[in-house]
């Protein structure tokens, strides 16, 4: 399984040819990018020129090392784990790198001057041509806007509906309360005190008289001067003007006989009495279409006389996990490995509100992964690896073969940059995540949840920005998805602190995270606002992590 990054020049379609005769730009690190991004090997060129070619990496540091404003110092290095290092081999998208999706020449041979160190031609038919990575933020707006309609609305019973969106606005069906209703244990009184205590009709004279209890609807006016025992959540006898809580009144028994009650101060009009209507009136609408159930919605709901709701379905997803090299118990051995999305994405999506069975594991063959997605009948079906075009990547291929249309092939961000998003059908999407753990995470986070809730019709979250607690570095050109755990600052408040462990293979940093950062190429520094994409869990369950991360900025 090969989880390399789709090739191609930058602002030219994969496979075409640079011109050979174009003026370089004098610019060694334009120069370094030109010869590493170019789909076709660099003529050898003489040694004293190739000596004054510097790596992307060291030129950039000497780049940012001229702008105050940069987060970097001169020479900075890519720490060791960063999916962009010098070391790493998806470090670039040319020819070079793994899964390449752009050969030696494209489809119809090299277009330039043919001169003694081109490669020679071939007659094998051409590579795939592929579309340009698109941006992220565009990438996510694709995938929110690939669901055209939702499915259609369930009516269900109020419990069946959690978790669910409301497929219309949720209307009172009464006022709230419905009736005046005391706020407080005391006694309803009528005008100013002191009260004399009434008995109700049909009950006994001798003792304290009984109160009002919650439930019960009075009948007797309460005339002025007259009080009555009351509970919390009782309705308020007709002539009460105001509730007397019962730890400030004080009842008497005077040598006249009858029982009164006393107030240390006068009591207002209105006090301690919820009216009728004070929290909607009937019509009113409480919740808007495309508000998620939650369990406070389903209390909500009850108390406004709802039975049932109208709601979006969930939507339904299966997982495919694709490799041979793939283990799914024990202790990696014999060049094999555990498989870690599988165990990661199912739960993922169930706490997005996705209804997805376990994960099925399915072996590097085109034949295997044809049949299970051309008898899927899932909303959305997510892969995981072969997003590439190594010789085991057979999702492109199956793609192509089912008629499928690609919406989105490569998404300019880091890690996760070789995912897509392609429509097998009207109503049903398949999402290919790369197979490294962490890169499958932002594939996940900008490809699936907008795509599921835009099934689910649910209404996107708006941006949510905080500051950075340590600079974070950035790829020259592509959005970086850093792991972050919020820490509390005494000077700043709550800040985002990045975590170590963000290589694309990697998942300690994720599962110490409260939320992703949205790093802007160029990277940021301590202190600027960055989106952040929270992880469908409460923050602040994550155990104990490091607390070096501010030490000099290195993630």
């Amino acid at each position: 399984m090969n989880d390399g990054q789709p090739g191609g020049t930058r602002g030219e379609p994969a496979g075409a040819i640079p011109d050979e005769g174009r003026a370089r730009s004098g610019d060694p690190f334009d120069d370094a990018l030109a010869l590493v991004n170019g789909p076709v090997q660099p003529r050898v060129r003489p040694a004293a020129e190739a000596a004054t070619v510097r790596a992307p990496h060291v030129a950039r540091g000497a780049a940012a090392g001229e702008g105050g404003d940069s987060p970097y110092t001169p020479g900075d290095p890519y720490t060791p784990d960063d999916p962009f290092a010098p070391g790493d081999p998806f470090a670039s998208d040319g020819p070079g790198a793994p899964g390449n999706r752009s050969g030696p020449t494209g489809p119809t041979g090299p277009t330039g001057p043919t001169g003694a160190d081109d490669p020679p031609p071939t007659s094998a038919p051409g590579p795939r041509l592929t579309p340009a990575a698109v941006p992220w933020h565009l990438a996510r707006d694709i995938a929110r806007r690939a669901v055209t309609e939702p499915p259609a609305p369930l009516t269900s019973a109020l419990g069946a509906a959690l978790g669910r969106t409301l497929a219309t606005p949720l209307t009172a069906l009464t006022d709230l309360p419905s009736f005046d209703t005391s706020a407080m244990d005391g006694w309803a009184v009528a005008g100013p005190g002191p009260w004399r205590l009434d008995h109700p009709a049909g009950t006994p004279e001798a003792g304290s008289p009984p109160g009002i209890l919650a439930g019960h609807a009075p009948t007797d006016v309460l005339l002025d001067g007259h009080a009555i025992a009351i509970a919390t959540g009782a309705r308020i006898p007709s002539g009460a003007t105001a509730v007397l809580r019962s730890e400030h009144g004080e009842v008497r028994a005077p040598s006249g006989g009858g029982r009164r009650l006393y107030a240390p101060q006068p009591v207002p009009p209105g006090q301690d009495i919820r009216p009728r209507g004070q929290e909607c009136r009937r019509g009113d609408q409480l919740l808007p279409a495309g508000a998620l159930v939650t369990p406070a919605v389903l209390g909500l709901a009850a108390a406004a006389g709802y039975d049932e709701l109208t709601a979006r379905p969930r939507p339904r997803a299966e997982v495919f996990v694709l490799g041979d090299e793939l283990l799914d118990h024990g202790l990696p051995r014999e060049g094999r490995i555990r498989d870690a999305l599988g165990p990661m994405l199912v739960p993922w999506l169930h706490a997005l509100g996705v209804e997805t069975p376990a994960a099925r594991h399915l072996a590097d063959d085109a034949d295997t992964l044809y049949a299970a997605l051309a008898d899927s009948t899932a909303d959305v079906v997510i892969t995981t690896g072969g997003t590439a075009s190594g010789p085991v990547d057979h999702v492109h291929p199956t793609l192509r073969g089912l008629g499928a249309e690609v919406l989105v092939d490569g998404v300019e961000v880091r890690p996760g940059h070789p995912m897509l998003l392609a429509r097998l059908a009207p109503g049903r999407h398949l999402v290919g995540l790369p197979g490294n753990p962490l890169a499958a995470v932002s594939g996940l986070c900008t490809l699936a949840e907008p795509l599921l809730c835009a099934l689910a019709g649910r209404r996107p979250a708006p941006p949510y920005r905080v500051p950075l607690a340590a600079p974070v570095h950035g790829h020259p050109h592509d959005t970086r998805l850093v792991p972050v755990a919020y820490r509390d600052d005494e000077r700043y408040g709550l800040m985002a602190a990045p975590l170590h462990f963000h290589g694309p293979a990697m998942l300690r940093g994720i599962a110490a995270a409260d939320a992703l950062a949205v790093v802007p190429p160029g990277g940021a520094k301590r202190g600027n606002e960055l989106e952040l994409l929270e992880l469908p869990w409460p923050a602040g369950w994550a155990p104990d992590t490091p607390t070096d991360w501010g030490a000099s900025g290195e993630l």
